[in-house]
């Protein structure tokens, strides 16, 4: 886990690069996100007895991820319109 936080706080001054390095920011991102997200909602699902905390995690999870494919999707076309 913080190893990935590390990788994306070391990244996070490429996140407006071209679309390749814009896509290793997100990723690493996302990742570090991730990783903080479901260590919290383990603990969650732990001291409620419930699943709800994972299922909110894994939406929220889904959403960054195709939120950052839509971002890198934009960014490549506009590349390849300029080239």
């Amino acid at each position: 886990m913080l190893s990935n936080v590390g990788v994306a706080l070391m990244l996070y001054r490429y996140r407006t690069g071209d679309s390749n390095m814009q896509s290793v920011w997100l990723c690493s991102r996302n990742d570090a996100i991730g990783n903080v997200a479901v260590m919290g909602a383990a603990g969650a699902v732990w001291f409620t007895a419930s699943a709800w905390p994972d299922v909110i995690v894994a939406f929220a999870m889904a959403a960054l991820a195709i939120s950052g494919a839509i971002q890198i999707s934009r960014s490549a076309l506009l590349e390849l319109r300029q080239a």
